[in-house]
């Protein structure tokens, strides 16, 4: 299987299309697939588990492959179920039967093998050897260094549910010359969604909760943003201009604030060229940098940015967890903790350290210390609230909560530096 996608990226790196594609999909890559699935996931509209499909998995995976070979398997509509959003609305999810998952799997491994020779190094989301660190590096050493003075921070509305499926089988047909692989594409595009026992047709959008759906958006927006970023917009500008895109967040940094009124224009029509709208509330621009002693400020991916000087009294990019992130997540926590107020203490314990560590590797950059100790800070004294509230009579002792605390909870540090440069990703 290694070798097979290594030569999808050579063939992706010498030719302009790519062919026979189709038959990377085959009863080797499906068990690869299969073993790589976690056990526990819900399921789609057939109610098929890991476990039972593993039963007779040789059986399973032949009888798959012969009928993609006949043309005559049609992925299965994906189930709609609902998760609480930080601002009490719902969102959306989609779940795709089991067999679809696995499909979808192989298939998106072939596509990011060939797309990854093709993307531009401005796109980091839902990329081998790239997070968002990498980006929130990029954003610090960026303003830091350069001559930035404005930042335009924009939001694409309901990105994933308004790709336009023409567009995006025109972008994949521009690499892929295999008219086989790309039906399966368009099969899963229109499969549609099921809510409770009615079917939806999806006529735009990518499959939601779908395995194939984080490397789709990537190359609508390759296609949609980022050439038209960094190929058309840097040679037109007399300014400097910087542009980095995570999924569908995306920012621009501008040395001059006219040139950033002009894109913030110019992206309305491009966007809308290809069925996307931005979000007027939350698309603005803002002056910030060494050389604007504001207290403006903007959140991308979870941190907030704002200007702030060094203790020497020398010009930094501030960065912490943003408020909004840090509500939902305090709340969540809250009622976590309440939920649990009668489980084994022990287990409890284990399960906070587990998710404080998770807090940890995500916000604690440099910079963000206070941030990561207010948070754990904050779990640790509502973890005392909620067990003292266990036993009417007897309330526990605050130095005996610490002890018990102590020996399961580690101390909040630092993970990610953002301060000093990396190497260029290859």
């Amino acid at each position: 299987m290694a070798q097979e996608l290594k030569g999808v990226r050579y063939q992706s790196r010498t030719y302009a299309k790519l062919e026979t594609l189709m038959n990377r999909v085959n009863e080797t890559s499906i068990k690869e697939e299969h073993r790589k699935q976690a056990r526990k996931k819900a399921t789609g509209v057939d109610g098929v588990t890991k476990a039972e499909y593993g039963k007779q998995l040789d059986e399973n995976a032949a009888s798959l492959i012969a009928r993609m070979k006949r043309f005559s398997y049609k992925p299965q509509p994906v189930r709609r179920a609902y998760i609480p959003k930080a601002n009490g609305k719902l969102r959306p999810l989609g779940i795709p039967a089991y067999e679809d998952r696995l499909v979808q799997g192989v298939m998106a491994g072939v596509l990011s093998d060939i797309y990854e020779e093709r993307f531009l190094d401005c796109s980091y989301g839902f990329r081998p050897k790239r997070s968002a660190h990498d980006v929130v590096r990029y954003i610090n050493q960026t303003i830091m260094t350069r001559k930035v003075n404005y930042v335009l921070e924009a939001d694409i509305k309901g990105f994933f549910d308004n790709v336009n499926h023409d567009w995006l089988m025109q972008f994949l047909a521009h690499d892929i010359a295999d008219k086989n692989f790309l039906r399966y594409v368009k099969r899963f595009l229109i499969a549609g969604v099921m809510e409770g026992t009615e079917w939806k047709e999806s006529e735009k959008g990518t499959p939601q909760g779908g395995q194939i759906s984080p490397v789709l958006a990537n190359v609508y927006l390759h296609y949609a943003l980022d050439l038209w970023c960094e190929k058309v917009l840097k040679r037109k500008l007399r300014g400097e201009v910087y542009y980095v895109r995570y999924a569908d967040d995306f920012l621009l940094m501008f040395q001059y604030e006219n040139e950033a009124q002009l894109v913030m224009q110019a992206l309305k029509a491009r966007l809308g060229k290809f069925g996307l709208e931005l979000a007027e509330d939350k698309t603005r621009i803002l002056p910030i940098g060494r050389f604007k002693g504001t207290k403006e400020d903007f959140d991308f991916l979870g941190f907030t940015f704002f200007n702030t000087l060094t203790r020497g009294g020398k010009y930094r990019l501030g960065i912490r967890t943003s408020k909004k992130k840090l509500k939902s997540k305090k709340q969540a926590a809250k009622a976590w903790l309440t939920e649990r107020m009668h489980k084994p203490v022990p287990e409890t314990m284990q399960r906070i350290q587990l998710s404080l560590a998770g807090h940890c590797n995500y916000y604690g950059v440099s910079g963000n210390f206070r941030g990561i100790l207010g948070f754990w800070r904050y779990v640790r004294y509502t973890c005392f609230r909620t067990l003292n509230r266990r036993h009417q009579k007897r309330s526990m002792k605050y130095d005996k909560f610490l002890r018990i605390w102590d020996h399961y909870v580690k101390k909040p540090h630092l993970t990610k530096d953002i301060w000093h440069w990396k190497p260029k990703l290859v």
